[in-house]
């Protein structure tokens, strides 16, 4: 089993918002299985498209995404 890098927080967003993976592949024009394979983390969208989503959810594009910053310890 691969460990797969948590790079995206699309799912975590869309169960905030009470939102489906089908839902948002209706908004963006999207395949289903594309936004799933977004949402496991197993593929990411393009820039553009990620800020298409935070648009299309109402939050920051900063919000859909796992932080890389380092806590000062």
């Amino acid at each position: 089993m691969t460990n797969k890098k948590q790079i995206n927080r699309l799912k975590i967003v869309l169960v905030e918002q009470n939102r489906t993976n089908k839902w948002l592949a209706e908004q963006l024009g999207k395949n289903i299985t594309t936004v799933s394979r977004w949402c496991t983390n197993e593929t990411q969208p393009a820039i553009e498209t990620m800020i298409e989503i935070a648009g299309i959810l109402k939050v920051d594009v900063r919000e859909l995404l796992v932080s890389t910053k380092q806590e000062n310890k």
